[in-house]
């Protein structure tokens, strides 16, 4: 099969609906009288149970002039916090793990990449009940990442850092100004610049368990409408906020100032869900998104199906 030799194939057992009662031995500090879920069929378990794919917390770095296992080509998600060392999250890393829970000086965040939706976002951890903790449920909505935070355990949509069911229901995270780019864009910006290191799991990093997967015809576990203008499902976009901008415009421009923002692609990212050997996936070119004073501003760059599953009234920004 080219589709993903899906690492965890295994995991077609799941029923064809679900509701709190079939999650509760699983889940039993979740608190399924809250939930903004109208539909509990759409939650449905991925595979992987409970932290089966496991995140990380406070993870080493090394000083990216030290990097040289790692492909410039490859893909990791920036973070470039004012008066610190900026850091890169490698997605070999994360395209196993999902979750990086880290910390740079009081600013506590959840570094997070969803395969299956594309969806590379950087939460800020701090919230009113406090600093919260993330792992991954196993569990999928909309073909998107379903996390839950160990203090509450309560469920989160990843792509709208926003929690769906338990004690925290209708609780959203903040998104930092997060991207993601090629190790050697990083390193040219940040000659100083820090790289998450190895983890010490067996997983064969660098090797992408989803091969082919941005190339095929529909999402994996996903049921919902397809995109509207006949974008393909797997077709990617620039998500800020409610609006979106098919990436193969965003990349045929190079620059697009609209909406009050402005979008700018560089060429020399590959793309890590389409070769077995994610260094030698296909360009795909990074995104930038700056305000009119030219600050990075949180954005996503996502698979089309997922943003119309979970902004159904968001806005397409199709040019002319």
């Amino acid at each position: 099969m080219r589709l993903i030799v899906f690492l965890f194939a295994w995991l077609l057992t799941v029923p064809a609906s679900a509701d709190p009662e079939f999650w509760r031995h699983e889940w039993p500090r979740t608190d399924f009288s809250r939930s903004s879920v109208e539909n509990w069929g759409e939650i449905l378990s991925g595979g992987p149970p409970k932290d089966g794919i496991p995140a990380l917390s406070n993870p080493d770095f090394l000083p990216v002039t030290a990097v040289s296992d790692i492909s410039g080509r490859e893909p990791v998600i920036t973070l470039e916090v004012g008066g610190e060392v900026p850091r890169a999250y490698p997605i070999r890393y994360l395209i196993w793990h999902e979750i990086v829970n880290d910390q740079i000086g009081d600013l506590a965040y959840a570094v997070t990449f969803c395969p299956l939706c594309n969806s590379a976002l950087i939460f800020d951890r701090r919230t009113a009940q406090g600093i919260l903790t993330f792992g991954v449920t196993g569990k999928l909505r909309n073909s998107d990442m379903v996390m839950y935070d160990r203090e509450t355990e309560s469920w989160w949509q990843q792509a709208e850092g926003r929690a769906i069911v338990g004690a925290l229901t209708g609780t959203r995270l903040d998104a930092l100004p997060g991207w993601m780019e090629s190790l050697d864009t990083f390193h040219r910006r940040n000659p100083d610049g820090l790289v998450m290191a190895e983890p010490d799991h067996a997983r064969p990093y660098g090797r992408n368990p989803y091969r082919g997967y941005d190339t095929a015809s529909r999402p994996f576990l996903y049921s919902g409408e397809p995109p509207p203008h006949g974008i393909a499902p797997l077709a990617r976009v620039v998500r800020v906020g409610d609006r979106a901008w098919p990436l193969d415009r965003l990349a045929r421009a190079g620059r697009l100032t609209e909406a009050e923002v402005t979008l700018n692609w560089e060429q020399g990212l590959a793309s890590a869900l389409d070769t077995a050997e994610i260094d030698k996936g296909r360009e795909i070119g990074s995104v930038r998104v700056q305000d009119a004073q030219g600050r990075d501003l949180p954005h996503d760059v996502m698979f089309a199906f997922a943003f119309h599953a979970l902004w159904p009234q968001g806005t397409w920004m199709l040019g002319q």
